[in-house]
């Protein structure tokens, strides 16, 4: 079978070593006679992949004990609600940065909890870009103040991270991990494991150990960062092969050196980028160059037509999930961390060819 170039946002793709190893595991993980699939989550075999993987994810993010870092099901929609439930007490207003679709679902389960205050909002502009320090409109002594590192649909990532007098929480689903960043400058962050880190349903949660008692006694023991912090993220049976193939992702990026990705990652971009401002107008990227995402590159062609030709002809050539959006249309190029530079220079190849045909 012939690997494609997957460019998805999301189920995205995993390193290849990573799946081979875990293909040659499934059946008799390391001699014990069964899979890790069906190993308990009480059981030695199991809890090494568990304590290897939150140890791999300190290393790095270079947290030290301050913070603690969570392994929990239902990935980032779920810390939408999770994150406001502990940390926005009854009186308390928190702050939320206003950048695309994923900014408005964490602000919209937020207002479920408690009050928000939309300390600034540019989801509505064109190009898509992320609002500068001086725009933000920040509450005296706020709970705590969320932004969204990189919005998938609208390709815009904050490129330098603002200082706030309250706790810093943030979205990081879609970068983290993939370019330089101090980790100890937030007081929660978390992340849905499936672009950089895993598979779905898994989300890592770091948050500083001064704030665990801020949640109420009101929420529900499940649902306090407090209690998964005192089992080690196995007050329930957890999401046992996801956490493995996180183990081995993390183990991945070691070999890696963070260096060498995040290197790689801008360099990824780059080429997709100069491929369209090169074009002459061919493609229209429709992120501000100051806010444009290493991760997700998106733009548009000059008609919906050529936008779907342009899917069904690179898919016919092996590279799939290019299409963008449903909400917004165009082209997406979704490159994480494992995607390869080989995929790149294909794509970057077939865009020119493309444009040279039907321009």
């Amino acid at each position: 079978m012939a690997r494609v170039y997957n460019f998805g946002a999301g189920p995205a793709v995993l390193p290849l070593e990573v799946l081979e190893e875990a293909q040659r595991e499934l059946l008799d993980y390391q001699g014990s006679g069964m899979s890790i699939l069906e190993s308990s989550h009480r059981g030695k075999e199991y809890d090494a992949v568990h304590q290897e993987a939150l140890v791999n994810l300190r290393r790095l993010l270079d947290l030290g004990e301050e913070h603690e870092i969570l392994l929990l099901q239902g990935g980032a929609s779920a810390q939408f609600a999770m994150l406001p439930m502990n940390l926005l007490p009854m009186g308390t207003t928190a702050d939320y940065i206003l950048t695309g679709a994923w900014a408005k679902k964490a602000v919209s389960e937020a207002k479920i909890v408690g009050k928000v205050h939309v300390a600034a909002n540019t989801m509505a502009e064109v190009p898509a870009r992320i609002p500068r320090s001086e725009e933000l409109n920040l509450t005296p002594g706020a709970a705590y103040v969320h932004l969204t590192t990189n919005e998938t649909i609208g390709g815009i990532q904050w490129k330098t991270i603002p200082k706030t007098e309250a706790p810093l929480a943030a979205d990081m689903s879609s970068d983290i991990l993939s370019c330089p960043r101090n980790y100890r400058q937030f007081a929660c962050f978390y992340a849905g494991a499936q672009k950089n880190l895993g598979p779905s349903g898994l989300a890592v949660v770091a948050v500083r150990k001064d704030l665990l008692e801020r949640c109420p006694s009101t929420v529900p023991l499940f649902f306090r960062y407090k209690t998964h912090a005192e089992e080690q993220s196995l007050y329930n049976t957890p999401s046992t092969f996801s956490i493995y193939l996180l183990m081995l992702t993390t183990r991945w990026m070691l070999r890696q050196g963070l260096d060498a990705i995040c290197a790689r990652n801008r360099e990824k971009a780059a080429k997709i980028y100069a491929a369209i401002d090169g074009s002459s107008g061919f493609y229209r990227g429709t992120a501000a160059k100051d806010s444009r995402s290493d991760m997700n590159v998106t733009f548009r062609l000059p008609n919906e037509a050529l936008e779907e030709k342009f899917v069904k002809e690179s898919s016919k050539a092996g590279m799939k999930a290019l299409k963008g959006h449903r909400s917004v249309g165009g082209i997406r190029a979704s490159i994480y961390n494992a995607f390869p530079m080989e995929g790149v220079d294909a794509l970057v190849g077939f865009m020119r060819e493309f444009a040279r045909v039907n321009g």
